[in-house]
């Protein structure tokens, strides 16, 4: 079925993670905004490749009139007086607190200014969220939230999660947080106010393609941990690989879950990426790499001239010859990473994609350290596909298309899933 050449990839994969090509300094941000898992699962490197001319290192942008900032501070300073009834953030007590938090305000403001959703200022609170969500394990409802045409949408509920137990589905319209409108809300704010401690409820008002009006939908929330891979072997004989969000530990498990499927002795695989938001831009090239041969292109982050494209390339892995039958499955919750591994496979004619339309988020991120505990994150380029097409804002499209509804899925009938079964029986 494969030459598996298994000794050889191990030593060679050992050798990449001593390069710690995953580390925090210099791992990539493949994701949709993991907004209520956190804020992205994954980040970029920690050094900017963007110091414009004209901007001095540490200090002032040449050109640019800092007085009304400075004026706007003192007239705070010597004015404002706080009110504890309107304000959802904790009154600093001390004068040091109160310029931190303007100091960040002034940053946010910043990024907020750029119109790019992708595009926010992690506080100390936030950005420790950040890296517990990471982990795999953290307190929520374990859904991933964007903004997508100016309205907060779900990307996707995780499996087993508090979201999807309440019926959350992807594309919905999420309109009101508890009371409180998301009409012009940041994924940030959104964030916040749907996280909390385990066993807390927060009502969500939501719309759905198909509904008259609008529902409340309460969630209570728990633990969320992640399954981040699962095998399954089908009646039918084919294998089949889930892959939830493609965190830190992600390549192993999937290596794992391959030498599962070899030993099956199985020739037909199915990669479902149903649902997956995304996460290391690396795992996405990891596990690309083992039905690669080595140099192919997997993706290009394009910097748009204002620095040199970055190609990231099959690590050679390239375990499977032609016996190899598989098929990707996607939907409209896959994004970012996901969309990077099933655009690399179909392009380089290893597998079809089977499902709907994906959810078409083809930009980069990269995060920045501003101090010890926060820091901004920045999108900083686009993705192109091995054939150097942007992903589009409406998704991949698949090669077949399948699409199910809440009665099937409500009555465990996978059709999507009998699909690309039929599909990869035709092979």
């Amino acid at each position: 079925m494969a030459r598996f050449r298994w000794h050889a990839i191990m030593s060679r994969m050992q050798h990449e993670k001593d390069r710690t090509v995953l580390s925090l300094k210099t791992a990539i941000l493949a994701t949709v905004l993991v907004a209520v898992l956190g804020f992205g699962a994954g980040f970029f490197a920690g050094h900017s490749a963007f110091v414009q001319a004209g901007v001095l290192s540490g200090g002032v942008p040449s050109g640019v009139d800092l007085d009304p900032l400075w004026k706007a501070w003192e007239i705070l300073d010597d004015n404002f007086v706080p009110d504890a009834v309107s304000t959802s953030t904790p009154l600093a007590t001390t004068t040091a607190e109160l310029n931190e938090q303007k100091v960040y305000g002034m940053i946010s403001g910043l990024a907020a200014s750029l119109h790019d959703p992708y595009t926010f200022f992690l506080p100390p609170v936030e950005n420790t969220q950040f890296a517990e969500d990471m982990s795999g394990a953290f307190e929520g409802v374990g859904m991933e939230i964007d903004v997508k045409k100016g309205v907060l949408t779900v990307v996707s509920p995780l499996k087993g999660t508090p979201s999807e137990r309440a019926g959350m589905k992807a594309g919905d319209v999420i309109l009101k947080i508890d009371d409180v409108s998301t009409e012009g809300m940041d994924v940030t704010t959104a964030v916040k106010r749907i996280r909390g401690p385990k066993g807390t409820v927060v009502a969500l008002t939501v719309f759905r393609l198909g509904w008259s009006e609008s529902r409340v939908i309460e969630i209570t929330r728990d633990v969320i941990s992640i399954p981040i891979v699962n095998t399954t072997v089908r009646e039918d004989g084919i294998f089949v690989i889930q892959v939830a969000t493609f965190t830190a530990n992600a390549p192993d498990l999937f290596r794992d879950a391959l030498r599962e499927f070899v030993k099956s002795g199985k020739t037909k695989l199915i990669l479902d990426l149903r649902g997956n938001p995304g996460g290391y831009l690396d795992g996405a090239v990891n596990m690309g790499s083992w039905f690669l041969p080595l140099g192919a292109v997997i993706v290009t982050e394009d910097y748009a001239g204002h620095v040199p494209n970055v190609v990231h390339r099959s690590l050679g892995y390239d375990i499977f010859n032609d016996n190899l039958k598989m098929v990707v499955l996607v939907d409209k919750g896959s994004a970012s990473a996901s969309e990077i591994l099933a655009g690399a496979l179909r392009t380089h004619g290893v597998a079809k994609i089977v499902g709907t339309n994906t959810f078409g988020k083809g930009v980069v991120q990269e995060l920045f350290p501003i101090t010890e505990d926060t820091s901004l994150k920045v999108t900083v380029a686009r993705w192109l596909t091995p054939d150097g097409k942007k992903i589009p804002h409406d998704g991949i499209v698949p090669d077949v298309m399948s699409t199910t509804t809440e009665e099937l899925i409500k009555e465990k009938k996978d059709v999507q899933m009998e699909r690309a079964a039929e599909v990869i029986n035709k092979m």
